[in-house]
């Protein structure tokens, strides 16, 4: 089994800057151990690990054109499409070359139209090498289709049973929901495909029967066909999405085919079709199967934990910070997590104001504008007479407290 502790080992982490000592995978879930969040928050040089990923996924799919096998072990490689787009600078004395590197791009025989399709998305969301979207799409990758979604390997101590299933999953979904969207002039397409649209739908794309001269000629320009997400109209020669599973009756524009439920760019085109929908792949699975808020894998055990709105293994309801079972244990959730007792005192706990220790999560306490107190005589007392405001009003100043204006003006003076 291969939980990939050495992948990314030592990455610096974008969002804790120096906060973080570099990426350290924790044992069994799929969080750096030093500061808590995943390896897509990391700068993780390199797309090897991603290409094996993807390759793994279209593995025994109609999409096996899109990979290649290793020479050396056999490992199914993504056949990523890098495009580099070259175009003359004008200089003082001579002409330079400006060089951009698109880390993926549609595989379509036209570069002209790849780069029509990129120009259409946001640009934080254009992959060029070394840019904020680059990013975007590496985030989205480990985000949309976490490796432990596919691959029995990369999951933690998997019982043969739950192999098996998690096998027949996989197989199942490949087979009937899995797809990579196509780019294509729609004009282009409704001739070649239309026997794979039916009459019904045909007549919904069709110009109306009654219609002036002028109508129809602005139909013929491309208002005929409208996105399948916003419902607007696409401007003629702009390609669209087209996604085989949802029939090509369906088009969307390049940056509205996004998932249903995360509403992001669906990743290198990948979706899931289910339910007249499209789907990530992550979300397509959560729609399918319990995911453990500890692990992030599939749940494919008959007995398993649900607390807090969440589902968990038997054995990963734990305390986030220190990893210890929370069966039968207080517990405290913080940032939708579960923290034990210990823990939320030491480190989350608010402190009182008035006796500066931390507030137990099961004592009562009060608050305002951010500042805390015990709800006891002893914390939550007048500033000046020490009168337990437990109940009763108070006037507060920079954190003291007040019965009265009286001892207000004494603490003046």
């Amino acid at each position: 089994m291969t939980l990939g502790h050495e992948m990314g080992s030592g990455a610096p982490c974008l969002k804790c800057k120096d906060k973080c000592e570099g990426f350290e995978l924790h044992f069994w879930r799929k969080i750096c151990r030093n500061c808590k969040c995943g390896l897509e928050e990391h700068e993780v040089a390199g797309n090897t690990e991603e290409d094996r990923k993807v390759g793994k996924l279209f593995e025994d799919t109609k999409y096996t054109g899109l990979i290649a096998k290793l020479k050396t072990d056999g490992i199914p490689m993504y056949k990523r499409n890098v495009m580099i787009m070259t175009s003359p600078v004008a200089a003082k004395k001579d002409v330079s070359i400006s060089t951009v590197t698109y880390e993926w791009a549609p595989p379509v025989p036209q570069k002209a139209l790849a780069m029509r399709y990129m120009e259409m998305l946001p640009k934080e969301m254009q992959p060029v090498a070394g840019s904020e979207g680059a990013q975007y799409r590496k985030k989205q990758l480990a985000k949309q289709l976490p490796a432990h979604d596919q691959d029995p390997t990369k999951c933690h101590e998997l019982s043969p049973n739950e192999v098996k299933q998690m096998e027949q999953f996989v197989k199942k979904y490949k087979d009937e929901v899995l797809g990579v969207g196509d780019i294509k002039l729609p004009d282009e397409v409704l001739p070649k495909d239309k026997e794979q649209v039916n009459v019904s739908t045909s007549a919904k794309l069709a110009p109306a029967a009654v219609a002036t001269v002028g109508e129809k000629a602005a139909a013929q320009k491309g208002s005929r066909y409208s996105c399948h997400h916003c419902k607007l109209n696409m401007q003629e020669g702009d390609p669209a999405v087209y996604a085989e599973r949802a029939g090509y009756d369906k088009l969307w524009h390049p940056a509205c085919f996004v998932c249903f439920i995360c509403n992001e760019l669906l990743v290198d085109l990948i979706y899931f079709w289910k339910d007249e929908k499209l789907f990530c792949g992550r979300h397509y699975c959560d729609s399918e199967k319990p995911r453990c808020a500890g692990c992030d894998e599939l749940i494919f055990s008959n007995e398993y934990t649900q607390a807090e709105g969440q589902n968990w293994h038997l054995k990963h309801f734990c305390c986030f910070d220190c990893d210890c079972i929370l069966a039968g244990e207080i517990y405290v959730m913080v940032d939708n997590k579960p923290i034990c007792k210990p823990c939320y005192v030491k480190t989350h706990a608010v402190i009182c104001q008035g006796c500066q220790n931390a507030v137990d999560p099961e004592m009562q306490r009060v608050t305002y504008n951010n500042y805390n107190w015990h709800a006891a005589p002893e914390c939550f007392q007048c500033s000046c007479c020490s009168k337990c405001l437990v109940g009763q009003k108070f006037m507060p100043v920079e954190g003291m407290l007040f019965c009265s204006v009286e001892c207000k003006k004494k603490m003046k003076t």
